[in-house]
């Protein structure tokens, strides 16, 4: 397929009376790899879903080369040469990283499916990629960076003109990050493709980007070259008026809430660690520290041992349920797939866990709506419409109502966990969430425990640092001994 740019005119959607896009003007460069930053709400997810056909817009255009599309369904997209890589694989962990790429668009022969030639364009399609992985393994054998280039290797099959990449790098690890980022500047200067590289992780920006758009509210902001901008030009422009997060003053810190002793999850362990109230505790670690496992431990998804108190109460925790009974509440990481309802409304995801309290004596629709109100305005909620689809909110404020659970003010946990608290999300909306967090720990003899892969949010948000490595704690520090301390012990 001919190698073209790709451009938006006039582009606009609407969803509930809400503008969504407000007549986009903006081009993509073949041959570059263009950055596409902003806030939450800024319409970053739907102009990828208009590029991608998920999403059909109201009016304007789109141009690839010189053929123009008043939309896209995910067919003819596909067809116009855009190819879209999520973040959440779509591949198929008991098939060959070859049937993986012509999954859907196998070669039919005289003599059947031609394997021996699918092995052979795939090995070409990965040598063209600098990546040395042999066509006949199993999916399932790969780690998280190889899938990624698999993933990569799929979209390449079709030849595409224009590659979307949608948070590529939010599951892998340093090393992996760095080759992910070698690859996609191949894709642009050696394939000739355009590139749409879409990312929270300002540094990869200025890593991998020629060019950077901002959007907010909508609309284009700014589209500049990435050779005139730092770090801080990124940081401002997401989160106008703010400088990159900071600490807030400590919590105060009483009685112990959390005394974990030999406590073993599956993988990980033996971790000694008392938690006092008001505290928040950061677990860092790299991909395959451990780190998720620890949480799954505490929240009741995986088994346990050693000694693990809650409030002073023993716990033999058998399920989340069984965590929940002690005060233990958990907010996953992958939050479509473990935490959020999509289909259920905004109210229905906030009060799920406490129906049984807020309905007693009998239930009061007038008592829910309440309740969702003062938590919606407690954790800046946007849109604060009940009835909004959980599905239709941005990732940040999805996570404000995913920690919103634990902030009502009929709740009664004792300890919040997290695994990646602001995974997704932009810079505004962290430190939102800092703020919930820290009033979270504020509350009547709570803590926090949460699991993060980046050390600027361990400096940002806790007060100590247990840093794990294959799943055993090599020291516990003060949060603020630095990024080059706690990436040093995380390597081991």
């Amino acid at each position: 397929m001919v190698k073209a740019d790709l451009a938006v005119r006039g582009l606009r959607k609407v969803y509930d009376g809400n503008e969504v896009l407000r007549g986009v003007d903006l081009t993509f460069r073949q041959g570059q790899v263009h950055a596409l930053l902003g806030p939450n709400g800024a319409g970053k997810s739907t102009l990828l879903g208009c590029l991608s056909g998920a999403v059909t817009p109201d009016a304007g255009e789109i141009r690839i080369g010189e053929r123009r599309y008043a939309g896209f369904s995910p067919s003819s997209a596909f067809k116009a040469g855009t190819a879209t890589i999520y973040q959440h694989f779509q591949l198929i962990g008991a098939l060959s990283v070859a049937d993986n790429v012509f999954l859907g668009a196998e070669e039919i022969g005289p003599l059947g499916t031609r394997f021996g030639h699918q092995r052979r364009r795939t090995a070409e399609i990965l040598e063209s990629l600098g990546a040395d992985i042999a066509p006949d393994r199993l999916v399932e054998t790969l780690g998280v960076g190889e899938q990624q280039i698999v993933e990569i290797a799929r979209a390449l099959r079709s030849e595409p003109s224009v590659l979307i990449l949608d948070e590529p790098t939010a599951a892998l690890s340093e090393s992996e990050v760095s080759s992910l980022l070698d690859v996609v500047r191949r894709l642009a200067t050696e394939h000739g493709l355009t590139v749409i590289y879409v990312t929270h992780l300002l540094r990869e920006v200025l890593e991998v980007a020629d060019a950077v758009t901002v959007l907010r509210d909508g609309r284009v902001e700014w589209t500049r070259s990435v050779d005139a901008l730092v770090l801080a030009d990124l940081v401002q422009a997401i989160s106008p008026g703010a400088r990159a997060v900071e600490k807030e003053t400590k919590n105060e810190h009483g009685d112990v809430v959390v005394e974990l002793k030999g406590f073993r999850s599956t993988g990980t362990g033996p971790v000694d660690l008392s938690v006092h109230a008001g505290e928040i505790v950061g677990i860092f670690g790299l991909l395959g520290s451990g780190r998720t496992d620890l949480m799954e431990g505490l929240a009741g998804v995986r088994r346990t041992s050693g000694s693990y108190r809650v409030a002073g109460m023993g716990m033999h925790l058998g399920s989340p349920l069984a965590a929940r009974r002690r005060g233990v509440v958990f907010v996953a990481s992958d939050r479509k797939a473990q935490s959020l309802f999509g289909e259920m409304t905004a109210q229905e995801n906030l009060l799920l866990p406490h129906y049984n309290g807020v309905s007693r004596p009998w239930r009061s629709l007038r008592r829910e709506r309440a309740v969702f109100d003062r938590t919606a305005a407690a954790t800046g909620l946007t849109p604060s419409n009940p009835r909004r689809e959980g599905g239709a909110f941005s990732g940040g404020n999805a996570q404000k109502l995913m920690v919103g659970r634990w902030m009502t003010d009929i709740d009664d946990s004792r300890l919040l966990v997290l695994d990646e608290p602001t995974q997704g999300v932009d810079v505004g909306a962290r430190r939102d969430l800092y703020a919930l967090l820290r009033s979270y720990a504020r509350g009547r003899e709570r803590a926090v425990v949460f699991a993060t892969s980046d050390p600027e949010e361990i400096a940002a948000l806790a007060d100590r640092v247990v840093v794990l490595v294959k799943g055993e704690v090599v020291d516990v520090l003060d949060a603020s001994v630095g990024e080059e301390t706690l990436l040093t012990l995380a390597h081991g």
